[in-house]
């Protein structure tokens, strides 16, 4: 090893990349929009080429290692009398990596939140972040006088890299992954912790121990707040039939107490995946505010227009009359989207379940006709409470 890594290879390794970093400086702007487009085209062209998404991810957690690894090996380096690279270029490498980071999730995160709930504040964070990853003076100012703030936005670009990429790579579910970017974000969180504590004492990591596992609990329990950065619903619709064998909802009814108690009512819910992740999502009733059913479909991923499920109601109460919601969740308990509707003897008032399908979410704006071809695949999945 002392024969490989020799003062003079080093130190030509390090000019060579103290030069490398002065001639991207300036094209440096180029980098969040790349990413986000990388992002992007990782978010719509998984399901067809899997290879590609599961390329770009597995680029974003390599440049991640590097850069978790470059403070041990500079340390390592410098205990051994070998030159390290300059403060300016380590922490310009660590800028374009959170750019990286958070560019390239973020189309993850802004198309599969539900804007009329909680997550709305998590992905304006995220956006925050972004933003404040490209204002040079302002990202190291933080980085420079206030280190613990950036250990933390540190840790939370490595929660977001986790929570999109490993779905994409391993297929993991959403709380699989949600469960590891928590863990993984802790760690990484460890030196922003002792350095707010100021502990150098064996007890200090009582304090430590117990700050952390207050943060894990908040981020479990706020999990409601966290987009289900792989799964986002495409269509829902509310209809009195369903045709099985086309898996469309059909027929058209004004919700009265009477229609209801006498038809049923379809749920109808269209929730994309990327191939090859099989997860499973509930349709939870509530009437009037009160949590009436729980419906668990499982569904598989792979699908342009969205894995079709539906929940069939048949025993409504006796008065069935009031506001109802169906929230659309996930097995870990986020938020994939929710749907309102009114029970009522004016028919005026009554929603019409009409059993068109609308576009949820971002699918309004169609983006996926950018991309060419079409998926055939067919899917099926219903349940009856």
């Amino acid at each position: 090893m002392s024969t490989l890594l020799t003062q003079a290879r080093i130190a030509a390794l390090q000019s060579f990349v103290e030069r490398l970093v002065v001639r991207l400086k300036p094209w440096s702007w180029l980098w969040p929009p790349l990413a986000f487009a990388a992002g992007l085209g990782s978010f719509f062209l998984v399901d067809r080429q899997q290879w590609l998404g599961a390329a770009l991810a597995l680029g974003l957690l390599f440049a991640w290692l590097l850069l978790l690894s470059e403070s041990l090996v500079g340390r390592w380096l410098a205990r051994r009398g070998y030159p390290t690279l300059p403060k300016g270029v380590a922490s310009f490498i660590a800028q374009m990596i959170h750019q990286e980071t958070l560019f390239f999730t973020l189309p993850f995160i802004l198309i599969t939140t539900v804007w009329n709930s909680g997550q709305s504040l998590f992905t304006l964070c995220v956006v925050a972040m972004a933003v404040l990853s490209i204002i040079d003076p302002l990202y190291y100012k933080v980085a420079g006088r206030w280190r613990s703030l950036y250990f933390m936005f540190h840790a939370l670009c490595v929660f977001l890299v986790v929570l999109v990429t490993l779905p994409i790579m391993l297929h993991l579910t959403t709380g699989q992954s949600l469960l590891l970017a928590i863990a993984t974000m802790l760690v990484v969180a460890i030196p922003s912790f002792w350095h707010l504590l100021r502990q150098r004492s064996f007890s200090g990591w009582f304090p430590l121990l117990a700050m952390m596992l207050i943060v894990a609990g908040l981020a479990w329990f706020g999990r409601a707040w966290v987009p289900p950065a792989s799964l986002w619903m495409t269509g829902t619709a509310l209809s009195p039939a369903l045709n099985i064998q086309q898996r469309e909802p059909r027929g058209s009814i004004a919700l009265t107490p009477q229609a209801v108690k006498q038809n049923g009512l379809y749920v109808y819910t269209a929730i994309r995946a990327p191939r090859g992740l099989s997860e499973t999502i509930s349709h939870v009733w509530h009437h009037n505010g009160e949590q009436l059913d729980v419906v668990d479909l499982d569904i598989n991923g792979g699908r342009e227009e969205g894995y079709r499920a539906w929940s069939h109601k048949l025993n409504f109460p006796e008065d069935p009359s009031g506001r109802w919601r169906v929230d659309i969740m996930t097995d870990s308990g986020q938020r994939l989207g929710l749907i309102r509707f009114t029970v009522s003897e004016d028919t005026d008032k009554a929603t019409l379940a009409d059993s068109d399908i609308r576009p949820a979410g971002l699918s309004r704006l169609n983006l996926q006709r950018f991309i060419a071809g079409r998926d055939r695949d067919v899917d099926q999945t219903d349940a009856e409470q």
